[in-house]
């Protein structure tokens, strides 16, 4: 508890405001809204999250996870997932630590440790990509010294790299994971669907290819359909549709393009079928949904990861 507060306390004050704010300190963000939100759309990065007040619910697929400051959330491949802010308020607002993951760090600490304490992560199969951890006080003190040097900028540099690392080596000998052992290892099912991932994020707004999925992956097509699914709880072509939606939703949101347009730019040539699934996946056609965004945004809702 007096652990989370100390937390609590120094992400509040390196906040101005509600939204995501980004620090000096290399791939850490710190979260931070005072009220409960919708649910949110986003393609989640590799990362740890710690929340030191507040919870929060995200969503993939079928899968759905809720986790407060007793759990931390681990993402290990890039997810277009949904998320929550379940509890929060204007006295005790929603804070969260945000820690984007390398895996040349994650990698180089691997090699570092003793042969017997790592598992055949390389033919081990492929968990979902969210997954929930226990916050021990090792952890929780590591990620406290880590925004405390926002207090002392000038050793960022030497002491960041140095206890980020440590907070990853703990990560990596806490149970539960391999998911974070799998990032590290470029041979690895998770490695094999991460490449799935990267081809149709690149290729998302062109027509979609099992062949070229699978190749890219290096794994047959039925290999990559069943770990995909097992990674992303979805097929490689409904993780393009999410993508596809997503970016139309922002096109439509931040650039004021019209949901005809904003469909074809993302790969769909009948616009009715454009609005059909933009409804499945948001709950309203674009103009509404994106009417709604812009109501909640005016009311001092951001965009929450």
């Amino acid at each position: 508890m007096e652990r989370h507060r100390a937390l609590a306390s120094l992400i509040d004050r390196y906040c101005e405001g509600d939204g995501v704010h980004s620090t000096p300190l290399p791939r850490v963000g710190l979260i931070r809204m005072s009220s409960p939100t919708e649910e949110i759309h986003t393609l989640h990065q590799p990362a740890l999250c710690i929340i030191a007040q507040g919870s929060k619910r995200v969503m993939v697929g079928d899968l759905v996870l809720t986790y407060d400051r007793a759990k931390y959330l681990v993402v290990s491949v890039d997810l277009p997932v949904i998320g929550q802010v379940l509890e929060a308020s204007a006295d005790a607002p929603y804070l969260c630590f945000r820690l984007d993951l390398d895996p040349t760090v994650l990698a180089g600490l691997l090699l570092e440790q003793p042969a017997a304490a790592v598992p055949a992560a390389a033919t081990m199969a492929p968990g979902p990509g969210l997954s929930l951890g226990v916050c021990d006080p090792d952890i929780m003190d590591a990620v406290i010294r880590l925004l405390r040097l926002l207090d002392q900028p000038a050793h960022i540099p030497v002491l960041a790299p140095l206890v980020e690392r440590e907070i990853l080596y703990r990560l990596l000998c806490a149970d539960g994971a391999s998911r974070l052992r799998q990032i590290a290892m470029g041979e690895s099912r998770l490695a094999q669907v991460n490449r799935a991932i990267d081809w149709i994020k690149r290729h998302y707004d062109q027509p979609f290819s099992g062949d070229a999925v699978a190749d890219a992956a290096g794994m047959s097509v039925s290999a990559l359909h069943e770990h995909f699914k097992a990674v992303t709880a979805m097929s490689p072509l409904q993780y393009q549709k999410q993508l596809r939606l997503q970016e139309a939703r922002r096109l439509i949101l931040a650039a004021a393009m019209d949901a005809a347009t904003a469909g074809f730019r993302v790969g769909y040539e009948s616009p009715s079928q454009f609005s059909r699934e933009y409804r499945r996946l948001f709950g309203a056609p674009p103009l509404r949904d994106v009417a709604r965004l812009r109501a909640a945004q005016g009311a001092g809702q951001g965009m929450v990861v």
